[in-house]
């Protein structure tokens, strides 16, 4: 079987193709390396740098072999930068969306895995959160994931599309090859270890006043790799799967202040932090019910304490200290 992978220089994208290679599939890749890395992008994939915008070289790409299925992670996904600029996040999670499905269509594709969010539950009413949770996002990032959604299932009705809705809580670790580099760093645990690092003065934590034990935001870590898996696992159930959406998390939260602790316990070394303001659009807590994949699937996360992610992250991070270096 051969699946595209949209996004494939990123850092999830990039674990998912490394993973179905190893599983035996074959697998194309595209990214426009506006934000990913071509290092991160494993040898045996072939590659396109190709944006989704373009039709034409969306073309070339699903003419280059025959396609059996698309994991669609290409996309923006940073709560922050949505209520700043909820344009781009339409665009690219909405529209971009539209053009790669009606190139599916042309090209006679029905397979479809799309890498989805917890904020499409915006603040939940209970935890952990089931998938039949009333979907509220209260950022523009979680609402453009939610439309893409709704989007796919009107081309369920249209073209016959199979599809599955994968939605991520916090994803974090690394594998032995790969882990988690941004050209501007938003995320925790590698904010932390620059902390750690002394690479930037402290850790700032956003938010200390959220009705939680701590006050901080409390989250649901899962592994890369169980992430994964979990693609995999759905793909190979697509149609049995189709039209339905899944939470991948752990069912455990875990809160800023208690991250930066297991940190500090995996690196031996101080993390400096500071309480600064609320980052807008922010749950104080998401933490998933992971139950209904399990159920109908048998997956369940295998690296997902947080003190494996941590090590695998930490591990990432000392032997490759400047991450993919510079494209």
């Amino acid at each position: 079987m051969t699946v595209l992978v949209t996004g494939v220089a990123g850092y999830i994208a990039s674990i998912c193709a490394e993973l179905l290679v190893k599983s035996g599939y074959t697998v194309i890749g595209l990214d426009n390396l506006s934000e990913g890395h071509r290092a991160a992008v494993p040898k045996e994939v072939k590659f396109f740098e190709c944006d989704l915008k373009d039709a034409a070289a969306l073309d070339k790409v699903f003419d280059s072999a025959p396609i059996d299925a698309v994991m669609h992670f290409a996309a923006a996904a940073l709560v922050g930068e949505s209520v700043r600029d909820p344009s781009k996040y339409y665009r690219m999670n909405v529209a971009y969306v539209i053009l790669l499905l009606d190139a599916m269509t042309r090209h006679g594709v029905k397979n479809f895995v799309l890498s989805s969010t917890a904020a499409t539950y915006g603040e939940p009413k209970s935890t952990p959160i089931r998938e039949d949770h009333l979907t509220a996002p209260i950022n523009p990032y979680g609402r453009s994931k939610l439309l893409a959604e709704r989007v796919l299932a009107e081309y369920r009705e249209w073209t016959g599309l199979n599809y599955v809705c994968l939605r991520y809580f916090n994803v974090a670790g690394a594998s032995a090859e790969r882990g988690e580099h941004h050209r501007h760093e938003t995320h925790v645990i590698p904010l932390i270890f620059e902390a750690a690092l002394a690479l930037r003065p402290h850790f700032e934590i956003h938010g200390g006043d959220y009705p939680t034990p701590d006050g901080t935001c409390i989250r649901d870590y899962v592994h890369v790799l169980d992430l994964a898996e979990a693609h995999i696992v759905a793909l190979r159930n697509i149609e049995r799967f189709s039209g339905q959406a899944f939470n991948l998390g752990t069912s455990h939260g875990c809160s800023v202040k208690e991250l930066v602790e297991t940190v500090e316990r995996v690196t031996g070394r101080k993390v400096p932090s500071k309480i600064g303001p609320r980052r807008p659009g922010d749950p104080a807590v998401l933490v998933a019910s992971w139950e209904k994949f399990q159920r109908e699937s048998g997956w369940q996360p295998r690296y997902s304490d947080l003190e494996t992610i941590v090590r695998t992250a930490w591990e990432w991070k000392q032997k490759h200290p400047e991450g993919y270096g510079k494209n």
